[in-house]
C-alpha cells in the first residue's frame, strides 16, 4: 500500500507543472505614453524626515546584516554598488507620504528587465523579493510585461501610463502609503494600498494590493508590524542606478472599523 501510494504522489507530482516566473506576465493593454513635465527637485516639507540628504547614507543599512550601507555616494545622489546587496532605511514606518529620486544611467544597455532594474519596497518584510514592490527600472522605449514596467506594483497591476523619462534624465515617485493591518490570529483587517504618481503622472490611484511581492507564484499577506523601506540591488548586468532626493512624512494609520 505504501508502495503504490508513493507511486501515485510522484504521478501526480510530475503531471503538475512548476510555477513559471511567466505564469504571472501580464504583456496587454500597454499603458498609454504620456510625456511628463520638466523635472524639478521637491524640496521637503517642514515635518519631513530626509532619508537621504546628498551627503551620506547614515538613514540606510545592509538588509544582509544590518552594517553600513556600501552603496556609492558621489556628487548629491548615491548609486547601486551591484553585489553589495538589498540596503533599507534604519527605522521602520506604518503608512506615510514618500518622495523618491532616481536615474537610469544614460549608458544603460540591454533590454526588457535587464534595463537599469531595481525596486522600492514599501514595506520590508525581509531579505530577496520580501515586501511590496513599486517597480524601478527603464521604461523609456523598453517593451516588458506591464506589470513589470516602472510605476507598477510589481507582478500585480500595470501603471495608469508610462511616463518614463529617458535614461540619464532624473525621474520622481511620490507614493501615499496606507500600510496593512492585521488582526491577533494573523488575518488580514486592512489590506496594503497605494497611491503613486510617476514624474507627476498619476500611476497607481488608491491601488488595493494584493499581498507581497512574488516573482514566481502569487501574492500573499503574512503579518508584520512597521517595517523598514526598502532599495533593492537586483545584480543585472546593466550600469547601475543613482538616487537623489529623499524624504518621508508618517501619517497616522486611521481605526479599521
Amino acid at each position: 500500500m505504501k508502495t503504490l501510494l508513493t507511486m501515485a504522489m510522484l504521478l501526480a507530482a510530475q503531471a503538475t507543472p512548476s510555477a513559471r516566473p511567466e505564469d504571472t506576465e501580464v504583456w496587454t493593454p500597454e499603458p498609454p505614453v504620456v510625456v511628463p513635465g520638466a523635472f524639478s527637485a521637491a524640496p521637503p516639507p517642514a515635518d519631513a524626515v530626509r532619508l537621504f540628504d546628498g551627503r551620506d547614507l547614515s538613514q540606510w543599512a545592509s538588509v544582509k546584516d544590518g552594517s553600513a550601507a556600501r552603496w556609492t555616494v558621489a556628487d548629491g545622489a548615491f548609486t547601486v554598488a551591484k553585489g553589495t546587496g538589498n540596503i533599507q532605511t534604519r527605522r521602520s514606518f506604518g503608512s506615510y507620504q514618500l518622495h523618491l529620486e532616481w536615474r537610469i544611467p544614460a549608458g544603460i544597455t540591454g533590454d526588457g528587465q535587464a534595463r537599469g532594474n531595481s525596486g522600492l519596497f514599501l514595506a520590508s518584510t525581509g531579505d530577496g523579493d520580501d515586501g511590496y514592490e513599486l517597480q524601478i527600472m527603464d521604461s523609456y522605449r523598453n517593451k516588458t510585461y506591464v506589470n513589470g514596467q516602472a510605476g507598477s506594483i510589481y507582478k500585480q497591476f500595470a501603471p495608469l501610463a508610462n511616463p518614463a523619462r529617458a535614461p540619464g534624465e532624473w525621474q520622481s515617485y511620490d507614493v501615499i502609503w496606507t500600510a496593512p493591518i492585521f488582526a491577533a490570529d494573523g488575518s488580514v483587517m486592512r489590506p496594503a494600498s497605494m497611491t503613486a504618481f510617476f514624474n507627476g503622472v498619476l500611476v497607481q490611484d488608491h491601488t488595493v494590493l494584493k499581498g507581497t511581492t512574488r516573482y514566481i507564484g502569487s501574492p500573499s499577506y503574512k503579518p508584520h508590524g512597521r517595517a523598514p523601506i526598502k532599495l533593492q540591488d537586483h545584480g543585472d548586468p546593466s550600469a547601475p542606478i543613482s538616487f537623489g532626493n529623499i524624504w518621508i512624512r508618517e501619517l497616522p494609520d486611521a481605526a479599521v472599523k
